[in-house]
C-alpha cells in the first residue's frame, strides 16, 4: 500500500495512528489508497508492538433488560473514541460461564475487563489479579469499597422506595422478586425492603413473599402476583425487584379486576418505555444505565492507560413516581 501512495512504510503508520501530523494532502491520498484497496491494519502486529489489542471484554448476565443493553451501548460507543472495540458475552447469571468467559477473553489479549455485581465465582479476582489485568464492577456500589464498582447503591434504593410506601400509609407488602442466587444486586434491593420496612417496625408476611427464577418473566410474575394477593389480608402495596415483574404483577391485578393503585399500589425498579405505556404508568427505581456504561468506559481506559481517574462512581438511582401508586384502601376511604 506505501508503493502505491507513493510513500513510506513510515508514513502511512504515521497517518494511520497519528493522522493530525501528517498534511492533508498526503493524508487525503494515503486514505484513497486505503479505501481502493480495502486495506485493513493488523491488529495482531499492532498488538505486539502497543502489547495493547485496543479490546475491553465485558460478561453482562443477560442483555434481555433494558439497563444492560443501554450500558453495553453507551460503553461501546465511549470506548470507540479512542478506537477500542467491546467484545460481550452474557454469563446467564451462572458464575462458571462467568469465569470461562473471562478466560477466553484474556486468551484473546483484552486490555481490561468488565463485569457486573461484586459477588463472582472465587477464582476470578486472583485470575484477574495474576494478570495484571484492569477491572470494574458494575451496577452496584458499595461505600465501604468505592473504587471496585460503578453503579447505584441498590439497597439505597429499596430502601428509599419502601419508605416511600409506608409514608403513603401502606402497612401490608407483597415483594415479588427474581432468584438472589449469584445476584447479589437483587439481594441488595430485598435487603434494603426489609431494613426500611423494619426501621417502622413492620415485616413482609411470608405469604407476601415470591421469588423466582434467574432470568425472570412477565408469565411468572403475574403467577407471582396471583399467589400472594389470594392471601388473607392481601398486601396493599406490592414491591417487584424488576421491571418485567413490575408489568407482569400490574397485568395480573388488572385481570383480577383490582383497581391500581386504589386496590394495590404495584412499584418496580429499572425504568424500560412500556412501564409507561401499559394502563396504569408504573412508579419505578430508574437507573442511569447509559450513564453507567460512560462512567465504566472512561474509567477502565483511564487505567489500561495509567491516566488519572476521576470518575464518580456512585451512579445515584432516582425514584419515577407515577400513577400505579397511591394511599393504601382504608386511607381512601
Amino acid at each position: 500500500m506505501a508503493r502505491a501512495a507513493g510513500v513510506s512504510t513510515a508514513t502511512v503508520s504515521r497517518a494511520m495512528n497519528q493522522p493530525e501530523i501528517v498534511s492533508n494532502e498526503l493524508r487525503t491520498r494515503i486514505f484513497a489508497i486505503v479505501e481502493h484497496l480495502g486495506w485493513v491494519p493488523d491488529g495482531a502486529a499492532r498488538a505486539l508492538a502497543t502489547r495493547r489489542s485496543g479490546a475491553v471484554g465485558a460478561v453482562f448476565p443477560t442483555l434481555s433488560h433494558g439497563d444492560f443493553a443501554r450500558a453495553a451501548t453507551a460503553l461501546q460507543r465511549e470506548l470507540l473514541i479512542e478506537d477500542y472495540i467491546l467484545l460481550l458475552a452474557c454469563s446467564e447469571y451462572d458464575p462458571d460461564q462467568e469465569l470461562r468467559q473471562v478466560r477466553k477473553f484474556l486468551e484473546r489479549g483484552v486490555d481490561g475487563i468488565i463485569l457486573v455485581g461484586d459477588a463472582h465465582h472465587p477464582d476470578l479476582p486472583i485470575l484477574l489479579k495474576r494478570q495484571g489485568i484492569p477491572s470494574i464492577n458494575t451496577f452496584v456500589y458499595d461505600p465501604t469499597s468505592p473504587t471496585s464498582s460503578i453503579g447505584p447503591d441498590n439497597r439505597k434504593a429499596l430502601f428509599d422506595l419502601t419508605d416511600y410506601l409506608v409514608g403513603l400509609g401502606h402497612t401490608r407488602f407483597g415483594v415479588i422478586a427474581q432468584s438472589t442466587e449469584n445476584n447479589d444486586r437483587v439481594a441488595a434491593r430485598l435487603a434494603g425492603i426489609r431494613d426500611a420496612l423494619g426501621y417502622h417496625g413492620l415485616a413482609v408476611r411470608p405469604v407476601h413473599w415470591g421469588e423466582g427464577m434467574k432470568l425472570s418473566s412477565v408469565a411468572e410474575a403475574r403467577s407471582i402476583f396471583r399467589r400472594i394477593m389470594q392471601a388473607s389480608p392481601r398486601p396493599t402495596a406490592v414491591l417487584c425487584a424488576n421491571a418485567y415483574l413490575a408489568i407482569g404483577a400490574e397485568l395480573e391485578a388488572l385481570a383480577m379486576k383490582l383497581d391500581v393503585p386504589g386496590d394495590v399500589s404495584i412499584v418496580g425498579y429499572d425504568d424500560i418505555e412500556i412501564m409507561t405505556e401499559v394502563p396504569v404508568p408504573i412508579t419505578t427505581v430508574r437507573v442511569p444505565g447509559d450513564e453507567i456504561g460512560r462512567r465504566v468506559a472512561r474509567s477502565i481506559l483511564s487505567r489500561i492507560h495509567g491516566r488519572m481517574d476521576d470518575t464518580v462512581f456512585e451512579c445515584e438511582a432516582e425514584i419515577v413516581i407515577r400513577a400505579s401508586c397511591g394511599p393504601p384502601p382504608d386511607r381512601l376511604r
